[in-house]
């Protein structure tokens, strides 16, 4: 008896266990993907930057003497050659007429001898002496008349003009070291901004391997209150050193300012297109991770549905996009929703990102789960 109860007991566990219903496994997860593809890339940087005059003067006597007159008003527009200060003329008018009456009879002189010359009247030393009386006498007149004509300052650009440093009746000096006013030429206007230096490495390099089509760099502007500029400036030079304090080199752009809205001193923000990669790749950021050594991945999906990662090299920020410059290819398709229920190597339900996901399996009218590999 007993041997034929514990034979029936084991006969009932093997049955038992061969219809042991399998341990339920989970539906692979669903992500929507994107299609990488290739399209031209504007290369931008978005940088800050001050504006700065496209010329400045500052205004100096030549001459000493007493200020009689101004001539402008402060902060407006002014030409080149218009005057701006009269300086009292009187000493320097008198000086002229002086230095004109020696000229007029050391010619007198000059003419007088060379003719006695001519009748073997006088020795040639006393004609040189007279012609060279007559050219110092030149010289001196000459001098006076441009005396003269400093005591009246004119403007030596057009632009706006700032405050004045003296008052009518003011004594100046010439080459004083204070400024009477200044004048700045504000149309056309510099911007001045400063890029990375590794970024500017970059760039060159592509550009040298032809990854990147060059052209003339052009410029926008927002303004301070977050407003975008109405003109297109353009890159006019990059400096050829590099800040040892900051790592960056310094750019200027140019733009037009008819309307007068830039003013020197004005903090921008620069948006300089300096090239175009024709084959560029983009990855949208939300797909785009990082593993524990700070290095951006992605997942890809292969032929049969299995997410693979891959450790990318991205270049900058364009948009809602990264630029990839390796780990991508054309074609590729990029997890970029659902990410948090994938694991490598693991199969995976694709759909276009965006897309409304599909009925979880089991449910009407849903279609059946891929099987697991």
């Amino acid at each position: 008896m007993s041997r034929l109860f514990l034979f029936a007991l084991a006969s009932t566990l093997a049955l038992a266990g061969c219809g042991e219903a399998p341990h339920h496994q989970m539906p692979p997860a669903q992500v929507g993907v994107v299609t990488i593809k290739e399209t031209p890339v504007a290369l931008t940087s978005e940088l800050p930057g001050r504006t700065s005059p496209y010329a400045v003067s500052e205004i100096r006597p030549q001459i000493s003497g007493l200020v009689n007159a101004r001539l402008f008003v402060e902060g407006s527009s002014v030409k080149a050659g218009q005057a701006l200060y009269q300086i009292d003329p009187a000493p320097y008018q008198a000086a002229h007429a002086a230095a004109a009456a020696s000229l007029a009879a050391a010619k007198t002189r000059a003419d007088r001898y060379a003719t006695l010359l001519g009748e073997n009247a006088i020795a040639p030393q006393t004609n040189d002496d007279a012609k060279a009386t007559y050219l110092q006498a030149k010289a001196q007149a000459d001098a006076a008349r441009i005396n003269l004509n400093y005591t009246r300052i004119t403007s030596p650009i057009s632009g706006r003009i700032g405050a004045s440093s003296v008052t009518v009746g003011a004594l100046v000096t010439a080459q004083q070291p204070t400024a009477l006013t200044t004048v700045s030429t504000l149309d056309p206007i510099y911007v001045d901004v400063d890029q990375s230096s590794s970024e500017l490495v970059a760039l060159r390099r592509a550009a040298q391997s032809g990854n990147v089509e060059g052209g003339t760099a052009t410029v926008k502007l927002k303004l301070e209150d977050g407003s975008d500029y109405a003109h297109e400036g353009k890159l006019q030079f990059t400096d050829v050193t590099v800040d040892p304090s900051t790592g960056a080199v310094r750019l200027r752009a140019i733009f037009p300012n008819p309307e007068g809205l830039l003013l020197p001193g004005l903090y921008v923000r620069a948006t300089v297109t300096q090239g175009t990669d024709p084959h560029g790749i983009l990855a949208p950021q939300q797909g785009v991770s990082r593993n524990a050594k700070g290095e951006p991945t992605a997942m890809v999906l292969d032929a049969k549905n299995f997410a693979r990662l891959r450790v990318l090299k991205t270049g900058r920020a364009i948009g809602g996009d990264w630029q990839v410059l390796e780990g991508l290819k054309v074609g590729d398709r990029m997890i970029v929703e659902g990410l948090q229920r994938v694991q490598p190597d693991t199969p995976v339900v694709p759909r276009p990102a965006g897309a409304k996901p599909a009925a979880p399996a089991g449910a009407p009218g849903a279609a059946p789960s891929p099987a697991a590999h």
